[in-house]
């Protein structure tokens, strides 16, 4: 008998939480199946020797598991592991799979396949009425548009080698999801160790973030040092380390106003050149416009851009590859690092004299300071009246909350109609601090929560979400999430009784059809649910708020239960649809 045939030899399923333990996997966000017998059974042995493995979070619903698996990411950037059953279970995170890859965010996602033997010719063979349903032709087609490498597990043997593949590319920019499907009889296949081949970190680990081409920093540097009315349009530079201060540093230095458009991760809202959300009115004046992480910086339709300006893209996917149109302007894409490309841009304007004394960029910024004023005057003035009893002015009601929140909190904006009021009343100093999905999958909001709240247990968690995006992201398996695993988050539903944005698309397109004339949209949804009932459920604080005199009260006790590690969720009664 030879060494490798004396050797002990262990499942493929052994060698898969080996792997992922190895490439820094800290969590499996799951759903378990049938087709994960194999992997709970070597969680189990691991536990007995003594071996680390990825700590595992039960997800009563899939929804859950890949939004938590987004909010971790979002925090950390690292990529987690998430796990579901099947074809059906990789059908209920498709909608997760989509915001993940709209918004840059790495997760490895692994589904079992239903068993290929019927037999039992093999240990993991056909053994439920599942089994034989449970095959599609092709179970990779449910997520295939939203995944950047999927693959199916042909053999053990290369189980830490196809790892390491999916690894590499989902954490290599644009970051986004993979899939990997694991049938069953090869997850309980035995090999030994020497047969397995490790892939390190240092010899196979993802591409670095790049900078720029110095020709086009030059040619940019240019454009700008001869611009008169020069802006910046953002949606997404929070998710990148460094970049909101470049942002700040590079308006500073040449008089710039920054927009942020379609808002995903928040810069800094606090600095002298932001000016809002609403780029479009300086669009006749503009002469050079730098778009920086963003997807969508106008609408077309709404907003008509000067053939004249010169825009510039700097951006780690300038092409929107996974958009089969994509149709904005850029007459120079640079493609990178949006901070290391900024930091290079700065470093060449000062090259070339740039400061922020000479007389051109003196008066911008003093323009840019009294068009900051009046916006912000204009921000407290629809926060102004309170509203009535069973409709609170939204945009009251978040002042208030901006009031208490510190400035490292972190908010989670899925209110949709409501969603500029979220964005124009809280106070977000710090870059990352207030975010959604770039996607367009409602329900989001309560996974990514806990996933933040996972990675960043120092910081309040807020989950704003309307009552009709609420229905979407089964807020009872978030709940008992947060009850389970000890992740209090606080949860505010603003209830106007359906959906608003469908309404109003309504209206955009037939102002003065007969859904308008009739006064129906098919939007209503159930009346008078009492939303904080379903928290009580789950142990958490559940409470109600409709009159509008009892907003900071209410919001102040909120709070204080919230930091004080009681998951919360109000229900408030907002303007009605």
């Amino acid at each position: 008998m030879s060494n490798a045939q004396a050797e002990l030899k262990r499942p493929c399923a052994n060698f898969l939480l080996e792997a992922l333990t190895e490439m820094g996997v800290q969590y499996i966000f799951s759903n378990m199946g049938t087709d994960h017998a194999p992997i709970i059974e070597e969680l189990a042995a691991r536990r007995k020797l003594g071996e680390k493995s990825p700590a595992v979070i039960l997800c009563p619903h899939e929804n859950t598991a890949i939004h938590m698996a987004g909010g971790y990411a979002a925090m950390t950037g690292q990529g987690q592991g998430v796990l579901v059953h099947v074809d059906v279970g990789t059908a209920n995170v498709a909608a997760g799979m989509h915001n993940l890859l709209r918004s840059r965010l790495p997760v490895l996602l692994m589904a079992g396949k239903a068993p290929f033997t019927t037999s039992g010719e093999l240990l993991g063979s056909r053994d439920t009425y599942v089994h034989f349903v449970q095959e599609p032709f092709d179970q990779g087609s449910l997520v295939r548009p939203y995944v950047k490498w999927e693959w199916t597990l042909p053999s053990g043997v290369v189980v830490k080698e196809s790892l390491r593949r999916a690894h590499t590319i989902m954490q290599s920019e644009p970051k986004g999801p993979v899939y990997f499907m694991l049938p069953r009889e090869v997850l309980t296949e035995q090999w030994s160790a020497s047969q397995i081949t490790s892939y390190p970190a240092d010899q196979f680990g993802a591409a670095a973030p790049s900078g720029a081409d110095p020709a086009l920093i030059e040619d940019l540097a240019d454009r700008l040092l001869a611009a008169k009315h020069p802006i910046l349009i953002t949606a997404a530079a929070g998710n990148c380390p460094g970049a909101s201060q470049q942002i700040e540093t590079l308006a500073a230095l040449i008089g710039l106003r920054v927009f942020e458009s379609s808002s995903v991760s928040n810069i800094s809202h606090e600095g002298e050149f932001f000016c809002g959300f609403q780029p479009d009115r300086h669009f006749e004046q503009a002469d050079v416009g730098l778009l920086v992480d963003v997807d969508v910086p106008w609408f077309p339709r709404d907003s008509k851009s000067d053939p004249a300006t010169f825009w510039a893209q700097i951006d780690v996917d300038v092409l929107k590859e996974s958009s089969p149109m994509w149709t904005f302007p850029s007459k120079l894409r640079i493609q990178g690092n949006s901070a290391r490309v900024l930091e290079q841009l700065i470093a060449e304007l000062r090259k070339r004299g740039a400061a922020d004394t000479q007389a051109a960029v003196v008066a911008r910024t003093a323009e840019i300071r009294l068009e900051r004023q009046e916006w912000k005057a204009n921000v407290a003035k629809r926060a102004s009246k309170p509203g009535k009893e069973g409709e609170i002015n939204p945009h009251y009601f978040f002042s208030k909350l901006g009031e208490l929140l510190a400035p490292s909190d972190i908010v989670l904006n899925e209110a949709v109609r409501n969603a500029a009021a979220v964005a124009t009343q809280l106070p977000r100093p710090l870059p990352g601090t207030l975010m959604r999905t770039a996607g367009g999958g409602l329900g989001a909001s309560g996974g990514m929560a806990l996933g933040i709240k996972l990675a960043r247990p120092d910081a309040m968690v807020v989950q704003v979400v309307g009552d009709g995006s609420y229905y979407f992201g089964n807020m009872d398996s978030v709940l008992a999430v947060s009850r389970q695993y000890k992740l209090p988050i606080f949860v505010i539903v603003l209830d106007n009784g359906g959906w608003s944005a469908v309404k109003e698309s309504t209206l955009r397109v037939y102002p003065d059809g007969q859904a308008a004339k009739q006064d129906e949209f098919a939007a209503t949804l159930a009346p008078e649910v009492e939303f904080s009932h379903v928290a009580q459920a789950y142990g958490a604080h559940g409470e109600k708020l409709s009159d509008p005199g009892n907003v900071e009260a209410v919001l102040q006790a909120c709070v204080e239960r919230v930091r004080n590690g009681v998951c919360t969720l109000l229900h408030v009664k907002i303007e009605r649809l």
